[in-house]
């Protein structure tokens, strides 16, 4: 998802890989966090978490699948 948006190569975008290097600020990653709870049909809260990383987005995801 996060390729499509960025039209890049999936394999380009690593766990450590930040945010902000992808030319993607908080506003994206909110909207980015809407599209997944559509598509998961889970409710993703950040709440005291910070996501700045591909991997800090990864672990929340899992966090709430658990």
């Amino acid at each position: 998802m996060l390729a499509e948006k960025l039209e890049c190569d999936a394999a380009e975008i690593k766990m450590d890989t930040e945010f902000s290097t992808l030319g993607i600020d908080s506003l994206d990653v909110m909207e980015l966090l809407m599209n997944l709870e559509e598509e998961l049909g889970t409710e993703i809260e950040m709440g005291e978490n910070k996501v700045n990383t591909v991997g800090d987005l990864v672990k929340l995801i899992e966090e709430k699948q658990a």
